[in-house]
């Protein structure tokens, strides 16, 4: 059933749009849609578009452009938006990735929490795919969804000062890449050689909202050959849209 968004302002320069109380898939992609729109549209006064899982959060000058106006001018987009579907096709792509051992030391934990085995919990992990929700925390930084209940498992109590680059963690009914080395308190399972971010890039994101993640279990020695190797984007090109 369809349900109509809800446009309230957000702080003094900014507007907030919700599509929906609950997160999934049906709603992330009206808000992705619709931060197309706005992107595309190139509103005067309209500085940025900060997409989330269920809600665009649309910052403006007030003094090129008043709220009601803004609102206004998206309520039109969105209304637009409801009578033909997004022209843009979502890719998908496989992510290599070494479970356990020093690649993912939070694997273990992860199997005791659930009374299961390891390579259990890596079956599971890497038998669904994931669609992007959104990217935020650090500059390319995936939020993929949704986790199966089977191994749905809590932050760590205590997070990590340094969480190495490619690691792959669980956070609830979430699970996500770090594309370089940050804090985090994810439950970290395991690590790709994937390159996920290069500022000289267009977009700077390998990952973008929309597109759907699958994971390929991988041996340290084949990490190795993918992280040595120039073959970042070539073994992309090898993946893409090969679920």
């Amino acid at each position: 059933m369809y349900q109509s968004a809800k446009y309230t302002l957000f702080g003094d320069k900014a507007l907030r749009v919700e599509f929906g109380s609950i997160v999934s898939p049906e709603i992330n992609a009206r808000v992705h849609a619709l931060h197309d729109a706005i992107s595309n549209a190139q509103l005067s006064g309209v500085c940025e578009c900060v997409p989330a899982y269920r809600s665009l959060t649309v910052t403006y000058d007030p003094e090129k452009i008043g709220y009601e106006d803004l609102v206004s001018k998206v309520k039109l987009l969105e209304e637009a938006l409801r009578v033909r579907a997004s022209e843009r096709k979502a890719r998908r792509i496989v992510i290599p990735v070494v479970y356990g051992g020093d690649f993912g030391p939070d694997l273990e934990r992860v199997a005791q929490y659930h009374n299961l085995k390891e390579n259990e919990v890596t079956e599971i992990h890497s038998r669904n795919e994931y669609l992007v929700y959104m990217i935020g925390f650090i500059a390319g930084f995936p939020y993929l969804g949704k986790l199966s209940e089977e191994i749905v498992t809590p932050r760590l109590e205590t997070p990590r000062l340094r969480v190495p680059q490619g690691s792959v963690g669980i956070a609830e009914d979430q699970t996500g890449i770090y594309p370089r080395q940050a804090p985090g308190g994810w439950q970290i399972i395991g690590r790709t050689p994937m390159k996920l971010f290069d500022p000289s890039w267009q977009p700077p994101a390998l990952l973008q909202p929309g597109d759907y993640v699958k994971f390929r279990p991988i041996s340290s020695e084949e990490f190795s050959k993918i992280q040595a190797s120039e073959g970042n984007k070539k073994h992309l090109r090898r993946n893409e849209d090969s679920l």
